[in-house]
């Protein structure tokens, strides 16, 4: 196992957890993500226990780039942060494991040895997060149909407007812009060019 953490007194703390436990061997530090790449690269450990937030490399690159490095790696996140954009991120990109760092020492060992075995382990309020997400359906993509509509809209036309641009009827138009606003999660026109916008779906031209 290598301890991956900017904070040395973190990793001289996490050092001394497994270092009485012949279960355990740390085979090497890292205090960020080039550095853990390397040692890594140079260890080949069986299971990386990583913080996400670190000075280089966001955590989730790191994560993906250990896996891609190692296919057989297992990295199990240990970090303070429990917020949908540091979970899905590292879970996405491969992490074995989510733990935070309020775990217990007896509990930390025990994920560390199932994620050497390939196994699943999530904090409580990750699995929550994970859970959750779960529930709520992605937006789903526009048809070319509807972002021609709502690229329209975007420039102000009318929907009588539009429905000329497009040669269809205004109550075509509108049927394509109900389809806009539940698949973008918006109630009206302003707020769907507002999302669109947003998210880069659509971008302002050139000069503006």
């Amino acid at each position: 196992m290598i301890i991956v953490d900017d904070h040395p007194v973190v990793r001289d703390g996490l050092r001394g957890i497994f270092a009485d436990d012949d279960a355990f061997e740390v085979v090497g530090e890292a205090a960020d993500g080039p550095e853990a790449l390397a040692v890594a690269l140079r260890t080949g450990p069986d299971v990386v226990l990583m913080d996400l937030r670190m000075p280089g490399m966001s955590g989730a690159e790191v994560i993906g780039r250990l896996r891609e490095q190692n296919p057989g790696v297992h990295v199990l996140v240990l970090t303070t942060f429990d917020d949908d954009a540091d979970v899905l991120p590292a879970i996405q990109r491969g992490a074995t494991g989510y733990l935070l760092k309020d775990t217990p020492r007896a509990d930390l060992r025990r994920a560390v040895q199932a994620a050497a075995r390939g196994e699943t382990v999530l904090s409580p309020s990750v699995a929550g997060v994970l859970a959750h997400r779960a529930h709520v359906p992605e937006k789903q993509a526009l048809s070319r149909r509807e972002f021609e509509v709502l690229g329209l809209v975007a420039r102000g036309a009318t929907n009588r407007e539009v429905a000329a641009r497009l040669f269809i009827t205004e109550a075509t138009v509108k049927t394509h812009l109900l389809h806009v606003f539940a698949k973008l999660g918006v109630n009206d026109r302003a707020a769907a060019v507002a999302a669109a916008y947003e998210t880069g779906l659509l971008r302002p031209a050139a000069g503006t």
